[in-house]
């Protein structure tokens, strides 16, 4: 389970998408995130979907890769859609117990469903294609103008790619120890909630032991190099926008766009 997580993982590569300019993919992850929660009928997904499959298509990614990101929020897409099902007032369309299934209901989690999947897959795509260092490049200079009113845009875009780029690192961390505790006769998955707790604890003290003592030696690696933030920081790669760049730009405000529109209209 663990190791079906994406989010914060590589996928070298030399495609379109992997070459466009990170402050694009970052600028257009977001604004199709938002653009989501102005979806309130069910034909604009299909541009969505067709969106995101040319992403896939083009950036060489395996499709199963992909969707294997899913299968660890399966459980919360499943409570979000019985949620929205049962507490949703609206048209009733058939009873279940002392519980109502409205019509409302079943579109309102429908819609809700089909959010946190794209929403996962977006944002899946864009770790996936986009380097670590890149990325940090990316959050610094869209962060840059901030920093004329004391806001640290290098540090914050550090710390936030390091704590993405960490995640597949924990995670394998996680369950390793979980391995090894269930190889000592640790139960992580029988008893009620609170036995399943603290069976957690084994688990978790070595876990951010493991995680402090990586912190400690990545702060040792960055002063052993000199690091001194972004202060008269060169780049050996300068950022700088290419046609493609305008082209994608362009082709994500036409779906975000036709999204409003199809809200408003």
């Amino acid at each position: 389970m663990l190791k079906n997580i994406t989010i914060g993982q590589y996928f070298p590569g030399e495609t379109i998408i992997h070459r466009l300019d990170p402050r694009v993919k970052l600028i257009a992850t977001f604004a199709l995130i938002i653009a989501l929660f102005f979806i309130n009928r069910f034909y604009p997904y299909i541009l969505v979907v067709a969106f995101i499959l040319a992403v896939i298509k083009l950036s060489k990614v395996p499709f199963s890769f992909v969707i294997k990101g899913l299968k660890p929020l399966y459980m919360i897409i499943g409570i979000t859609f019985l949620i929205n099902v049962f507490m949703t007032r609206g048209e009733i369309l058939f009873e279940i117990g002392p519980l109502d299934v409205t019509k409302e209901g079943l579109i309102q989690a429908t819609f809700m469903a089909l959010r946190l999947i794209f929403l996962v897959m977006i944002t899946s795509l864009l770790t996936l294609t986009t380097s670590p260092i890149s990325l940090t490049d990316g959050i610094e200079r869209l962060l840059k103008p901030l920093s004329k009113v004391g806001v640290p845009a290098h540090e914050l875009a550090m710390m936030m790619t390091i704590a993405l780029r960490f995640i597949p690192t924990l995670l394998e961390e996680t369950d390793k120890i979980m391995k090894a505790q269930m190889a000592r006769g640790a139960d992580f998955e029988s008893g009620n909630i609170m036995n399943r707790a603290k069976s957690l604890v084994p688990l978790l003290v070595p876990l951010f032991v493991s995680a402090f003592r990586r912190a400690d030696e990545l702060a040792m690696a960055m002063e052993a190099r000199c690091y001194r933030g972004g202060e008269n920081r060169t780049r050996m790669k300068e950022l700088k926008y290419q046609r493609a760049d305008f082209v994608a730009l362009g082709i994500t405000g036409l779906l975000i766009a036709i999204i409003i529109i199809c809200r408003y209209i």
